[in-house]
């Protein structure tokens, strides 16, 4: 099974760590490259810069990040979304992640989230309209469903 994992950019370390997890559990498991290359400390500096200067949307532009994921999620058996916590808010979800959600759910993809949906979102009813399977932080539990 391939999975695509995404996730806040804020959580690009453990993304990198999910997708080495699901590897080693035998799943093809697999990520942007460039999320890889930021997580080595080999990324684009000055795009990281600009990502924590609040120039999110140039950034995701310049490098047409919606249409590369979307192909991903294509390409993909499933996907897994890293959601932990991040701004005060446990089990984080952005409006990119629901973006990329949506794309899956659409597209008949399998979609986990390594942790619960969040309590606390203005899209919680859309999150669990897509059934997404709630992995509780135990990426060892997508193998009891699939």
């Amino acid at each position: 099974m391939k999975i695509y994992v995404l996730g806040s950019n804020a959580f690009i370390p453990q993304m990198c760590a999910a997708k080495d997890k699901l590897c080693e559990l035998g799943f093809d498991g697999w990520i942007h490259p460039e999320y890889e290359a930021i997580a080595r400390g080999e990324g684009d500096k000055e795009k990281l810069r600009r990502e924590a200067n609040g120039e999110h949307a140039d950034v995701k532009r310049e490098n047409d990040y919606l249409r590369v994921h979307y192909r991903h999620i294509l390409e993909s058996d499933a996907i897994l979304f890293v959601n932990l916590e991040k701004k005060g808010m446990k089990n984080y979800i952005g409006g990119n992640v629901l973006i990329e959600m949506g794309q899956a759910y659409v597209n008949n993809k399998k979609i986990f989230l390594s942790n619960d949906i969040p309590e606390y979102s203005a899209y919680v009813d859309e999150i669990k309209a897509m059934d997404p399977i709630c992995l509780r932080g135990d990426l060892t539990n997508i193998k009891k469903v699939v």
